[in-house]
């Protein structure tokens, strides 16, 4: 046999195994039955998604605007109820003075994010985002000086907002804001907000930076020295008597009120802490005017996007 014929032949089996494997059944998936097509496919987790969103909620829901307090079912009625704006707040990791604990910006969004949900009363809050640019990280600046503080770069931070936004826009959310309580956050989440809002353009759903959040923080020092009496003085470390009284609506122990009480240091900025009572009730005041001056700025940002 010369080559030409053990090629031949060679090409005559491949082509009719090739037929064979090409007629044979396909190899039966676990349960039985044939493998299905990526299409097929498709359409079943289609089909097992509109059954799941037309399931009846078997149990009563809470009272809550923290999507990650909910269950899926919770967040999927109060969307059909109305709630189609999702907040997306961001705080930080960082050294924040003598008395106050490093996730200082976390816990006051985690009352300002509240308020300003309740406030609307067509929004939830998603979970904050405590990873922000705090510095360069090696060599390291800023605050990442100090340990306990922890830093991402700018593209990082970008990136997961950008990917957390996504994910509210494809899973329904009409409406995402984006607010901050550090000054380091705010370019990242002007970008995000500037750059999805172009891709967003034409859809039902927007972006929208408040920058008002942060920067309008001089409205409610004047207010609370006006109604309060609370002037501050510098004391030179990185605190704020009206921060720390928000602080202190969450948990007092994050401004190490009962450990400062037993040392006589009970000051911020030459402004009295105590009693507690008293700093609380300033606090709520500063959570209301804040939020009321958010909730405006919402308003209006989404007023001239019509």
């Amino acid at each position: 046999m010369n080559a030409r014929t053990v090629l031949t032949t060679t090409t005559m089996v491949l082509t009719l195994a090739a037929a064979a494997s090409a007629q044979a059944p396909q190899p039966a998936r676990p349960g039985g039955g044939p493998q299905r097509s990526p299409a097929e496919r498709a359409a079943a987790e289609q089909a097992e998604v509109a059954k799941m969103m037309a399931m009846a909620r078997p149990i009563d829901g809470i009272d809550s605007v923290w999507l990650e307090e909910l269950t899926w079912l919770d967040v999927r009625d109060a969307m059909r109820a109305g709630k189609t704006t999702i907040i997306l707040p961001t705080g930080g990791m960082e050294q924040n003075g003598t008395y106050l604990a490093t996730g200082k910006h976390n816990y006051v969004m985690r009352a300002m994010c509240e308020a300003v949900a309740r406030k609307l009363g067509n929004a939830l809050c998603g979970p904050n985002v405590a990873f922000v640019p705090e510095g360069s990280i090696d060599p390291p600046s800023g605050h990442m000086h100090y340990p306990g503080s922890i830093s991402v770069s700018e593209q990082t931070f970008q990136t997961l907002l950008t990917d957390i936004a996504n994910s509210y826009r494809v899973t329904g959310f009409s409406n995402v804001i984006l607010i901050g309580d550090s000054g380091g956050n705010q370019r990242g989440m002007r970008e995000v907000a500037n750059t999805l809002g172009a891709k967003w353009a034409g859809t039902k759903s927007h972006i929208y930076h408040i920058p008002e959040f942060y920067d309008d923080f001089n409205k409610v020092v004047e207010y609370i020295e006006k109604t309060y009496g609370w002037k501050q003085v510098s004391d030179g470390s990185h605190d704020d008597a009206l921060i720390t009284a928000i602080l202190l609506t969450v948990d007092p122990s994050y401004a190490r009120m009962k450990q400062r009480a037993s040392k006589g240091l009970t000051k911020t900025n030459a402004i009295e802490l105590t009693p507690l009572a008293k700093a609380v009730e300033v606090g709520k005041a500063v959570v209301d005017k804040r939020a009321d001056i958010t909730v405006e700025a919402i308003k209006k940002a989404m007023a001239a996007a019509k």
